[in-house]
């Protein structure tokens, strides 16, 4: 009778360990899938818009997010109307970027693109913190939201034929101050790529 309870538990133990050694390679192999997408991306991304980051005052993470840093640029304080410059800027970067995340090697790889609105934590002379971060809230949703339209509205051959792949992963994300960078840099435009890999991790370590 013991022996066969020994025997019972032992295969139960087996069977765990054969489950937790299962998904430890698919973590593995999932986090060595991302890692190469991400860098194999990021210098692609440098293909592309290297010569044009310094004029657009923009820049590209480490982790693939395309950063515009210009606050003058981008809008007036406290509007989310698009100024014409950034307008141009993104007539210039949307369908290129597009036609990079688009391509054979990366589009089944792309869970998402969020364009993230972000503000400082300030508000004028407002100085109850929950107004401020209200406004802000509201200012960097609309933002994003503006940003957003005018990209996927853009009469570009590229944008035009990924308007289904848009649609299904192209989001607008009003951030306010939660990723607060230093003041000069904390009122800025991010797209941000979320890769199907990532949330894959994710789900495992849920």
């Amino acid at each position: 009778m013991m022996s066969g309870l020994m025997l019972v538990f032992l295969f139960i133990a087996i069977g765990f360990m054969i489950e937790v050694q299962s998904q430890k390679d698919d973590m593995i192999s999932i986090a060595e899938s991302y890692r190469d997408s991400k860098a194999n991306l990021n210098e692609n991304l440098y293909e592309e818009f290297e010569n044009d980051l310094k004029q657009w005052d923009a820049e590209i993470t480490k982790d693939n997010a395309v950063v515009f840093n210009s606050p003058n640029v981008l809008f007036e304080v406290n509007k989310s109307e698009l100024k014409g410059e950034f307008k141009t800027i993104l007539e210039e970067f949307f369908p290129r970027y597009i036609s990079v995340l688009s391509s054979v090697q990366y589009k089944d790889e792309i869970a998402e693109i969020r364009v993230e609105g972000h503000t400082s934590d300030e508000w004028g002379e407002e100085k109850s913190k929950q107004k401020i971060y209200l406004n802000n809230m509201r200012l960097s949703q609309s933002r994003a939201y503006e940003v957003l339209s005018y990209c996927y509205s853009l009469k570009d051959d590229i944008v035009k034929q990924n308007r289904i792949w848009l649609e299904q992963n192209f989001r607008a994300n009003g951030m306010a101050f939660a990723k607060l960078k230093e003041k000069e840099n904390s009122r800025r435009v991010e797209f941000v790529i979320m890769m199907q890999s990532e949330e894959k991790i994710y789900k495992i370590l849920k």
